[in-house]
């Protein structure tokens, strides 16, 4: 009958990481069928119904056994539906159907089919990962798509069929399966900021705040082009770098999410409807899967009509736009999912949208205007560098098409004032090193600091405003490719601060 102890490695996914598991495989006399036991959740246990069916589909023998599948370590939860493929290599070798030779060194992933065909696991990336620090090579589906840097030494596999001989012959990952850097789909961004018409000062805070990468806030009527604007913000953006890439795509790989626009070094852009809950915002669920802000690691995470998003969604944005980071807790451990992200938001100034605008009178009483307003919340408020109007263009503009900044040229201020700082940084750095704070570390020059100092006073500005101020008015001095801050420099960063209305 073959050996009745058969140990096959296999892993299952813990936040945005895939966690060692060992498949363990007895054999005994009792009460034919197959028992699963080691901590598995719904999806694992019906393993059994899909590994049987697989197995009679594909010519192998039902053993007339009692067969227990143990997953190794019990204390951890087992989830997902990655554990078929394995659970059948492990019997079929118990059960002397095919060859065990070897399989000590390989870490099987695949969601089984009735047919026997293997499916692609969700978390491939992970999964990679991990066989990569484990010093063994990754079987999943050879439909898996992977990043050409983990790509090396994984196989494909079509179905169980083809463990008949062995696992000497399976064929590595196809090169057609690996996302390449080089292939240009339909995710390949082709807006441009010079389709918008008549825009030049949001373009320009727009500009900062990618330089910087400033919170921003957009805020106009219906119409005036908020969203238009916002979803061109990533044609202005630097490529990923090779470690966001990775971060990126182990994230969106866990979410089931394609990676091909990422390795493509396409920063991700995440637009949720204002209906989310805040689980689905930050994370959470069973099991626990990493929310929009994860998502959007790396990018930017829009938030279209920001005061219509419930009070608790926006509020949970505070921890993560700190630390960078969300921190779920549940009762089996705590789940860590990064989350450096850029936010942008669009709001009306009133319910009815036309607060401010000459061409239309608003039908808002003062007081639904301030719980309207209210419902963003001063925290929130207090972690966003960039408030811009944004109103309504011309209409001769709108007809004759009349054109502003392309991408391409702001792209360029941003990358110039990206390097800026880099170089002053550096140069700081090695002058001053880190002992200077403040002020004194940003650079200002006399005269505006003393206009700061004034301006912070007068304005009541608390210790994260005046931080706040501070950078992005560092920010704009680096655009301008200014050494130190300017007084002007400093009075545009509070004309993006200090406002009466939203």
């Amino acid at each position: 009958m073959g050996s009745p102890d058969v140990r096959i490695p296999t892993a299952t996914l813990r936040g945005v990481e895939a966690v060692p598991v060992t498949v363990e495989v007895s054999v005994s006399g009792g009460i034919p069928g197959l028992s699963i036991v080691g901590m598995p959740d719904t999806s694992v246990l019906e393993a059994r119904s899909r590994v049987r069916c697989a197995m009679k589909a594909c010519g192998y023998k039902i053993p007339r056994l009692h067969v227990t599948v143990n997953l190794a370590p019990a204390e951890i939860r087992k989830t997902g539906t990655a554990f078929d493929l394995p659970i059948a290599v492990a019997v079929l070798a118990a059960t002397g159907q095919i060859p065990h030779e070897s399989l000590s060194k390989l870490l099987f992933v695949g969601e089984l089919a009735l047919d026997g065909s293997v499916g692609p696991p969700r978390g491939a990336v992970a999964y990679a990962a991990l066989a990569e620090r484990e010093g063994l090579s990754l079987v999943c589906s050879d439909q898996t798509r992977l990043p050409l840097a983990l790509s090396t030494g994984a196989y494909g596999i079509s179905g169980i069929s083809r463990l008949k001989s062995g696992v000497g012959d399976l064929p590595l990952l196809g090169m057609g399966q690996c996302c390449d850097s080089s292939d240009v789909g339909e995710g390949t961004c082709c807006l441009d900021f010079s389709d918008v018409v008549d825009q030049d000062i949001p373009k320009r805070a727009m500009v900062i705040a990618a330089a910087g990468r400033h919170g921003m806030l957009m805020v106009g009527p219906p119409g005036s082009g908020k969203t238009m604007l916002a979803r061109r913000i990533p044609t202005i953006l630097p490529p990923l770098a090779d470690a966001e890439k990775s971060e990126a795509m182990l994230i969106h790989s866990v979410a089931g999410q394609p990676i091909d626009p990422l390795e493509r070094g396409e920063r991700p852009f995440r637009a949720p409807h204002h209906s989310i809950s805040v689980g689905g915002l930050v994370g959470g669920g069973r099991p626990v899967m990493p929310g929009e802000v994860s998502l959007a690691h790396g990018g930017v995470l829009f938030l279209d009509e920001l005061p219509e998003f419930a009070t608790t969604a926006l509020q949970s944005l505070r921890q993560p736009l700190e630390d960078h980071e969300v921190r779920i807790v549940r009762v089996d451990g705590v789940y860590v999912f990064p989350c450096d992200f850029q936010l942008v938001a669009a709001a009306n100034p009133c319910p009815c949208g036309h607060l401010g605008d000459d061409a239309h009178e608003c039908t808002c009483a003062p007081a639904r205007v301030a719980a309207y307003q209210g419902r963003i919340g001063g925290p929130l408020m207090d972690r966003i560098d960039v408030v811009v109007d944004v109103h309504r263009p011309a209409s001769t503009d709108v007809i004759r098409g009349s054109e502003g900044a392309g991408s391409a040229e702001m792209l360029d201020q941003v990358m110039a004032a990206r390097e800026f700082s880099a170089w002053r940084e550096a140069r700081d750095e090695a002058r001053i090193g880190n002992g200077a704070r403040g002020v004194a570390r940003l650079g200002f020059e006399p005269s505006a600091r003393a206009f700061f100092e004034d301006s912070a006073e007068r304005l009541a500005l608390g210790g994260r405003a005046i931080a706040r101020v501070g950078r992005v008015a560092r920010t704009i001095a680096d655009v301008g490719g200014h050494e130190l801050v300017s007084r002007d420099d400093v009075g545009e960063a509070l004309q993006y601060r200090s406002r009466r209305q939203l």
